[in-house]
């Protein structure tokens, strides 16, 4: 059984707290939205499921076509197992995410470091968070870092860091500074000395092969997740060497502070 199924089916017998079928899924909603920041040539268009749980949102991007609004309708108000049984897998994502959000909050949780983005504009924000993300990065200057998931400042940032980026993405075929993009992961995963994921990784069911692969070669994981916060965290030490979660409401959605929380393995883990 692949890991993330492995950690679905715990969650479903109860291993992990309460018994999802005696929980309910108090909203469901739906955010599309583009942007485009300053100085770039990209409009990155995006799309995300959320589900509010208690106090914990839990969140999953996804591509055009993977889910339709009306599942918000559907779902809200439901018991949280029915969204994590045949569910889109975006929805079972986001519920997943909420669930193990809420048992165990980012804010509370021993070992997180809160990371506080400051107010300001969408570049402001996003060149503090490609900050936050690129300083888990422990590497000698010209390793090689693959990036599944691409925005340019977070590039920017893995360079600034002394890192090469070797880049992959579905729907980027360069970046702004004309840097290929491949949309096939294994050239990156194959070669790299470190590999940064996005939780999109976890909406599109490629995770589990990103782990393996680096499990299989000892190769650092460090995530970034948006999408799946929560749920990425439970891998740490079993292949994810460092995280950076931000919980729902995203950067993206807000001028005024924000927090996100950072996760490390140790060293001799």
């Amino acid at each position: 059984m692949k890991p993330t199924a492995e950690l679905l089916a715990a969650v479903l017998a109860g291993e992990h707290g309460p018994r999802p079928a005696d929980l309910v899924a108090t909203s469901v909603f739906w955010v599309h939205h583009g942007t485009r920041l300053a100085g770039g040539n990209t409009t990155y268009l995006n799309q995300y499921v959320l589900v509010r749980l208690g106090d914990s949102f839990g969140g999953c991007a996804f591509e055009a076509g993977e889910a339709d609004p009306s599942l918000c309708r559907d779902a809200s108000g439901a018991a949280l197992d029915t969204l994590l049984g045949d569910a889109p897998r975006p929805l079972l994502i986001a519920a997943l995410d909420a669930y193990l959000g809420s048992v165990r909050p980012h804010r509370e949780a021993a070992g997180a470091e809160p990371v506080t983005l400051p107010a300001g504009t969408p570049e402001t924000r996003a060149r503090a968070r490609d900050a936050a993300i690129a300083g888990l990065l422990d590497i000698d200057a010209g390793a090689r870092v693959g990036l599944i998931g691409v925005v340019n400042p977070l590039v920017a940032a893995i360079r600034e860091r002394g890192g090469d980026p070797l880049l992959c993405d579905f729907n980027l075929r360069t970046t702004q500074w004309g840097d290929p993009v491949t949309d096939d992961m294994h050239e990156v995963l194959d070669t790299a000395d470190v590999v940064v994921a996005t939780g999109m990784t976890l909406g599109n069911g490629s995770f589990d092969t990103v782990l393996a692969r680096c499990r299989e070669r000892g190769v650092p994981l460090v995530v970034y997740a948006q999408t799946g916060s929560a749920v990425a965290r439970a891998f740490l030490g079993r292949g994810v060497t460092a995280l950076c979660a931000e919980p729902f409401p995203f950067s993206q959605f807000s001028a005024e502070p924000t927090t996100l929380y950072r996760y490390r393995v140790a060293a001799d883990a």
